[in-house]
């Protein structure tokens, strides 16, 4: 005679077994952005996360397009404040790269025009007199170094006139080519337009950057 079992639901435990989080640093970076874009604030582990893994870009960009600046690292927290509060409107995480890219370049332009405001320019009007008694024009920089390293900086300083110069179609196409050195293709998804749209802007902002250079290059 076979003998029945009753056995109540509260004798068991019906729960699934609890899943682990995945540590952030254990992340891909598309899964990582996503986690960073959940809730009303991204994670401070999985944020800290991809700084960690971006970082590097932002001071490569930040180096190139501002190479002499002292405050690059003020310019890099800034960028990653602006991500922090923004991230949640990227609509395509894998295409974070290029925003970062485009928050950095945008950022430094935002800073170069506050500086054109309040930086008095240059003056080559005002002679300086030297030891033998003749008189010597001298250009003021921010440290004394080489012949070389002025004509450095006067470049830099020249060509980021000039990138801040162009259109922004232009400067972000150009910078996104020759500062990150994305593919025509990779810049072409990034700014939604067409391959061939892409190389016309590259080509026709590298004619007016040669063009506003020439006179100084001249010189």
């Amino acid at each position: 005679m076979s003998q029945s079992i009753t056995v109540s639901w509260s004798q068991i435990d019906t729960r699934l077994p609890e899943q682990k989080e995945v540590q952030a640093d254990k992340l891909s970076n598309h899964d990582l952005i996503l986690r960073c874009q959940e809730g009303l604030r991204p994670e401070r582990a999985a944020f800290a996360e991809l700084m960690r893994r971006y970082q590097s870009q932002v001071e490569r960009v930040l180096y190139h397009l501002a190479p002499d600046w002292a405050d690059r690292a003020d310019l890099a927290q800034e960028v990653w404040i602006r991500v922090f509060r923004n991230i949640s409107k990227l609509q395509e995480p894998a295409k974070f790269r290029g925003w970062l890219s485009r928050i950095a370049t945008n950022l430094f332009y935002d800073e170069l025009r506050k500086r054109k405001r309040v930086v008095s320019p240059l003056s080559l009007d005002a002679p300086r007199s030297v030891e033998d008694g003749e008189m010597d024009w001298e250009i003021a920089g921010d440290t004394p170094g080489p012949e070389e390293e002025l004509t450095t900086r006067e470049f830099y300083e020249q060509l980021r006139d000039a990138i801040a110069d162009l259109p922004e179609v232009f400067r972000t196409t150009i910078v996104l080519r020759e500062i990150e050195g994305m593919a025509y293709e990779e810049i072409a998804e990034i700014t939604g337009v067409s391959l061939g749209t892409v190389k016309s802007r590259i080509a026709r902002a590298r004619t007016r950057l040669q063009s506003q250079l020439q006179s100084y290059l001249d010189a």
